[in-house]
This record gives structure tokens, sequence and C-alpha cells, in this order.
């Protein structure tokens, strides 16, 4: 067979599967929101909320509300049909789904002072939990906790007003940047701060009290998803007190566990039960091996 044979029944065979497969967009939108716009909202939002450190304007002037209020508009602008695209994906009318973007995008324009406020909480945390962090600009500038909290707490109002697609969007593209998977869906506290960062996961139904420090790898999961979509709605992560420290690559799985205020858990720990308040957690050291000459004693302690 020619390759213009095979093209073409290539191309028939893709073209009915397009109709019959239940991912086809919707057919009466026919589009679904745009990565690339949303991205740039995100880097919008995180201008207005933290002016200076991500564009080249001063704020320290009395032109800073008419900065606030100019980009404050255009987020508006450009968020209003990301969302009512979202909305038309899953089947609302047009009118309602233009209302109801409306009503969305008003609402997170409205909590964007309050987002700044617990970014600035999370901040603080971050700069008085780290001594290696010299300023507090150099966390704001640099910290991918910082970066993967601040589109969580967006997501997050998103997330409330059951949009569909945006969220997970704006999670996984933090994600993608850092290496930290905290889902839209995840409530969390004030004065959070995740350490280093790499590897931590956050689960849509845990619960994270205020002043909590996570650092790298920490899982907070589900204990099986073995039942899929049967699963949907139901508590299925951990809910974490207050003044809580996790340790590098410790997992905390299960719906029903609780993990007390002041409790300190130490690295790799594996937690399926609740803990009670001020506990400390930790992992018995294990028996190092060697094979070959023995090392020179205290060479190789543990």
């Amino acid at each position: 067979m020619t390759i213009d044979g095979i093209i073409q029944n290539a191309a028939a065979m893709l073209a009915s599967d397009y109709h019959a497969s239940d991912t086809a967009v919707s057919e009466k939108n026919g589009r679904l929101p745009s990565r690339d716009i949303i991205i740039h909202l995100l880097k919008d939002i995180q201008r207005v909320i933290f002016p200076g450190y991500f564009g080249s304007e001063n704020v320290i002037s009395s032109s800073s509300e008419y900065f606030a209020g100019n980009l404050l508009t255009e987020i508006y602008k450009e968020l209003k049909p990301q969302v009512q695209t979202a909305l038309l994906y899953r089947s609302a009318q047009e009118d309602q789904a233009e209302q109801r973007a409306e009503e969305i995008c008003k609402t997170l324009i409205s909590r964007i002072p309050e987002i700044r406020r617990l970014l600035l909480c999370d901040v603080e945390a971050g700069f008085n939990g780290d001594p290696a962090a010299k300023s507090k600009a150099e966390i704001i500038v640099s910290y991918p906790g910082l970066f993967a909290i601040f589109v969580y707490r967006i997501a997050h109002v998103l997330y409330l007003e059951n949009v569909p697609l945006i969220p997970r969007i704006m999670t996984e593209y933090a994600h993608s940047k850092t290496g930290i998977d905290i889902n839209a869906g995840a409530v969390i506290g004030e004065y959070f701060f995740i350490d280093h960062g790499t590897g931590v996961v956050i689960g849509e139904t845990t619960v994270i009290g205020n002043n909590v420090k996570l650092y790298q790898g920490v899982t907070l999961g589900a204990l099986s998803t073995r039942s899929g979509q049967e699963l949907a709605g139901v508590k299925r992560h951990p809910t974490i007190g207050d003044h809580v420290t996790i340790y590098a690559n410790s997992t905390v799985l299960g719906g029903e566990t609780v993990i007390g205020n002041g409790v300190i858990i130490g690295g790799s720990c594996f937690i399926t039960k609740s803990v009670p308040d001020n506990t400390k957690v930790s992992m018995k050291n294990p028996e190092m091996l060697f094979k070959g000459p023995t090392p020179p004693a205290g060479t190789w302690e543990i």
C-alpha cells in the first residue's frame, strides 16, 4: 500500500474514534481552556500579589492603586472566557455559563487581598523556619515551595467554585515546575512552609492546620485508590494538626488518620494510624552491614 493509502486508512480510523470516544471535547463549544493563557494569568496574579518581584513596577508611589486596579481588570478580562469555556465543556448552557463565569471571576478577584495575606504568612514561616534564607525577598523570588503554595491558593478558590479543568491545569503546572504536587482540593491553613520541596505530594482531601512544615519527599496520601471513581468525594487523605513538622521522605496515609497538634514526624516514617498531640515519631536507626574489610571504628556510624 502506498503512503497515501496508509494515511487515508489511518485518518478514517482516527476520525471514527474521535466521535466514539468519551474524551471528545464538547460539540457545542469545541474548545478547552487555554493552558498558555492560564499560565499567563498565574504570572499576572503573581505580579499583583508580589509587585516588583516579577515585573518592573514600582508601587511605592501614588500609582500603586492604579497599578493594582489595572492589572486586576486585565486578569478578570482574560480569566472570564477561560472559566466560561471550562463550564461549557461540562455541558453548561451558554447563557448560564457566562453568568456563572462572571460570578466566579468576581469571587477570585475579591479573594486576592486575602490570598496575599496568607502568602505573606507563608513567606514569614519560610523565613523563620529556614536559617539558610537570607531574606524574605529570596523566598518570594526563588523558593519552589512558595511558588507551589501560591498556585495552590489561587487554584483552591476556583476548586471551591467547582470550576472544571482550570484548577488542575494550574496545580499541574506548578508540579511540573517544582516537583511539588498539591491538589487544589486540599485545605491548608496559615504559615505553611515546604522546605526544599521536591517530591512532596498532598492529596485532594488532605486537611492541614496552621504552622505546618514539610520537607522533601513527604506524601500525604490515600491508603488505596483501587476503587477509582467510587472514592470521589470521600475523605481519603490525612488530617494534619497545628504546629506539625514532617521530615523528609515520610508518608502519612488514610482519610481517618489524624496527626495531632505539636507532632514531630522523623524522616522515612510510614504512618497509617492517628498520632496523638505532642508526640515524636521516628524510625529506629537501621544497621549498616559491610562486605569486605571492616572500616575503622566510628567511620560509618549512623
